[in-house]
């Protein structure tokens, strides 16, 4: 069974779709018992980065996602649920930058483009032994967003270039992640849900 996790944010719905079309089981839940034991979570998120910790504090999303990677089960972030696996975001941060999930130790900040939010189509560069990107690592996937993580993280890297290079995913054991929303990336989207599917 996947889990969606119902925070408050995402495309729940839309997400619940493209994960269906898999032929697993698709909850959207909020339940902790629920988000921690199934076979994959998926954490969505559109918005802030800051709105989105808020909303998955109030579940107690952070430490579900941990308790994920001590019982070696997969998740994965898609969006803002990727941006908010990371130690810190920038994102409307007056003073001192908003604490995320700290899965990976880099900070998510501004994209330095002519035109933001990059919303669109983009190419991906994967490497040659990403899950993700099995059979699908020279199409395009939809984006939208205005930050990005910078820094390599993670065991496997995938880069998209928008003014610059920033994460368009990582792969990392059990935790994995994409900024782009393969949810609404047509067919190529719903492969990577079926590649990473394979992983649970």
């Amino acid at each position: 069974m996947i889990a969606i996790l119902d925070y408050g944010s995402g495309n729940l719905r839309s997400a619940e779709r493209a994960f269906a079309t898999t032929g697993l089981d698709v909850v959207v839940t909020s339940d902790r018992r629920t988000a921690i034991e199934a076979d994959g979570l998926v954490v969505p998120g559109v918005g802030a980065f800051a709105a989105c910790m808020k909303g998955l504090n109030s579940i107690d999303g952070a430490s579900i996602i941990r308790a994920r990677l001590e019982k070696a089960r997969p998740t994965l972030g898609i969006c803002i649920g990727m941006q908010i696996l990371f130690a810190l975001g920038n994102e409307h941060a007056q003073e001192q930058p908003h604490r995320g999930v700290g899965i990976w130790p880099a900070t998510v900040s501004a994209l330095k483009a002519p035109i933001v939010p990059h919303m669109g189509w983009n190419t991906v560069e994967a490497p040659k032994a990403s899950i993700l990107f099995a059979g699908i690592n020279t199409e395009s996937f939809y984006f939208v967003h205005s930050f990005a993580a910078k820094e390599s993280v993670g065991l496997m890297q995938t880069w998209t270039t928008y003014g610059e290079r920033f994460l368009s995913a990582v792969e990392d054991s059990y935790v994995c992640a994409t900024q782009f929303h393969p949810e609404k990336s047509g067919e190529a989207g719903l492969a990577l849900i079926r590649n990473w599917t394979k992983t649970l």
